[in-house]
């Protein structure tokens, strides 16, 4: 019986004592403590293996302070590669009081009830280790302190501390210094800018980060993990030792997603190595610093599917697992330059982008670059290369794989339909009854301007926006891709009332600029061709009329004719 998946599963000690597949990640603990960075954050995309790595490191360097369950800690790691690194790696397991604290709960409506799951976060944090309050070294003031955080019952000023003040009674305790591991530091920040009080998080977070890292002579080192790299001025102020590792870096390059080799190996496993292609069109496509990274997320969701039916279709699993107002933002945002680039982009097109790796949340509007490298740090854009120019770092970027070329077409579509559902369309369908197809076309045009479109789906994308716009009509039933006729119509709107109007609309989409008039005149003789009006003759309509409707990017053609060719 092949290993269970693990789908959600983040803790690394549940993954290994329950017998999931894992990949072994474990030469990350190698290369932390061969370059010895003091405080090191590491930033990726959602969902890329972050906090199943904390709980891992967590796991490894932990005292526990019982005996027993560090031997049962050590016995998670004995057939994974750290332990053929030798004795000095292996030395270091339960060497060290460990503080893990994740801000993933604080993504809340007000800051009142963000701080307010922080400061749980914190307590259970302080209640997980109560049993140091035992030790004599520790002071009955620090005793009573330590007691009203765990309660939550302190004061502000004391959770902003809190992380310092553990690793001091934690190093009192043990005479060792604290490892600190912090999960999704960013998740607070980021909700915090889209629910209007950034300032507010950000004024917490820096106290909290200043006090445990800055000058904290209790701790060993610390591991820091988010999505993006917010500026040193505002979070990390002063933080010289800091040791940041984005996706650009060589460094611990293999430790987040899953390689080539990897995603091989597992698919291999499960005996579905002959949709290997699909999951790489799907689920490949980053690049982290050269080492080519797989969304580790979506593969083992596809994964789950394949090996119940090995014929499944693919999904974008992603786009339920993080949030993806950065992106709604920019097509709500987007002015007629950043749509062509977002057009260029959706087109399989590359935009070279300067890269400024030290940004906050504040400055995602200051600039169009800013909000590329969001997109491109948080995993909705991929390096395909860089170069240097000007003392400066450039990358050419573009969409990673077709998973986020579809979160992309589906925030589009929303967005669209939300626009749509406030314009006025009457004079649409005044023009629609008049049989003024010049009118139509130039009506459309107007809207297809103020869009963003993206090619490779043209067609879905064009009824799309048709039926959208036909759809807002409160004396028109609209339904698309019926089926009458010797064929299937695209469009047909109708007066609920026999007696009423009723239409047909075909839609082609044209090569050229050049091909749009015929291919207007095509899709009009189509519906003669094809007797589409059929349906609505035998349903009782009498005046039928018909349009041939084509596209060419920002352009439309509009051909108009009778029921009865």
């Amino acid at each position: 019986m092949n290993k269970a998946l693990p789908i959600g599963v983040e803790n690394f000690k549940d993954i290994m004592e329950s017998g999931y597949y894992y990949i072994d990640k474990s030469l990350l603990i190698k290369e932390l403590l061969d370059l010895r960075g003091k405080v090191n954050l590491f930033t990726r995309p959602r969902r890329f293996g972050k906090t199943l790595n904390l709980s891992m490191l967590r796991y490894f360097f932990e005292d526990t302070g019982d005996a027993v369950k560090n031997e049962e800690n050590k016995l998670l790691f004995q057939d994974l590669k750290i332990m053929e690194q030798g004795k000095e790696y292996e030395k270091h397991m339960g060497g060290y009081p460990v503080i893990n604290l994740t801000l993933k709960s604080a993504k809340q409506p007000t800051f009142e009830s963000a701080y307010s799951k922080m400061k749980r976060a914190v307590a259970d944090e302080f209640q997980r280790h109560q049993d140091i309050l035992a030790n004599e070294k520790i002071s009955e003031e620090d005793k009573k302190l330590f007691q009203k955080i765990a309660d939550r019952r302190a004061e502000y000023d004391d959770y902003s501390g809190a992380l310092e003040f553990l690793s001091k009674c934690l190093h009192q305790a043990t005479d060792k210094k604290t490892v600190i591991l912090i999960d999704e530091y960013d998740v607070p920040l980021e909700n915090a800018y889209f629910r209007g009080f950034y300032e507010e998080m950000v004024d917490f977070i820096r106290s909290l980060f200043e006090s445990a890292l800055k000058t904290n002579q209790h701790l060993q080192f610390a591991v820091i993990t988010g999505c993006l790299r917010i500026s040193k001025e505002s979070i990390f102020t002063g933080l010289n030792h800091l040791n940041i590792i984005s996706v650009l870096d060589k460094k611990y390059s293999e430790h987040f997603g899953f390689t080539e080799q990897e995603v091989l190996q597992m698919m291999s496993y499960y005996e579905v190595e002959t949709r290997f292609s699909t999951m790489k069109e799907w689920y490949d496509g980053y690049l982290f610093g050269d080492t080519e990274v797989y969304n580790p997320w979506s593969v083992i969701k596809f994964l789950y599917d394949l090996y119940s039916d090995v014929d499944a279709f693919p999904h974008p699993y992603w786009i339920n697992t993080s949030s993806n107002d950065i992106i709604k933002d920019l097509v709500a945002r987007a002015d007629r330059e950043m749509k062509g680039q977002m057009e260029l982009l959706l087109g399989g097109g590359t935009l070279d982008i300067q890269v400024h790796e030290e940004v906050t949340y504040g400055d995602m509007h200051s600039n169009q670059e800013s909000l590329w490298n969001f997109l491109y740090f948080t995993g909705y854009l991929t390096k395909e290369s860089e170069y240097f120019k000007e003392a400066s770092i450039f990358l050419r970027v573009r969409i990673p794989n077709v998973e986020v070329r579809t979160i992309y077409q589906n925030t589009i579509l929303n967005w669209m339909k939300d626009v749509i559902k406030k314009e006025d369309f009457r004079d649409l369908y005044q023009a629609m009854e008049d049989g003024n197809a010049q009118k139509m076309a130039d009506i459309l045009n107007g809207q297809l301007f103020r869009t963003i479109s993206f090619y490779d789906s043209a067609e879905n994308f064009y009824h799309g926006f048709l039926t959208g716009i036909l759809s807002q009509s409160e004396n028109y039933l609209v339904k698309s891709n019926r089926e009458s006729g010797n064929g299937r119509s695209d469009i047909m709107v109708r007066s609920p009332s026999l007696r009423g109007r009723s239409f047909i609309l075909e839609v082609k989409v044209s090569d050229s600029i050049d091909d749009l008039e015929r291919d207007a005149k095509e899709a009009l003789q189509q519906i003669y061709d094809r007797k589409y009006a059929e349906e609505l003759r035998t349903e009782g309509y009498r005046r039928i009329d018909c349009y041939g409707v084509s596209f060419f990017r920002k352009d439309c053609e509009v051909r108009f004719g009778k029921g009865e060719n």
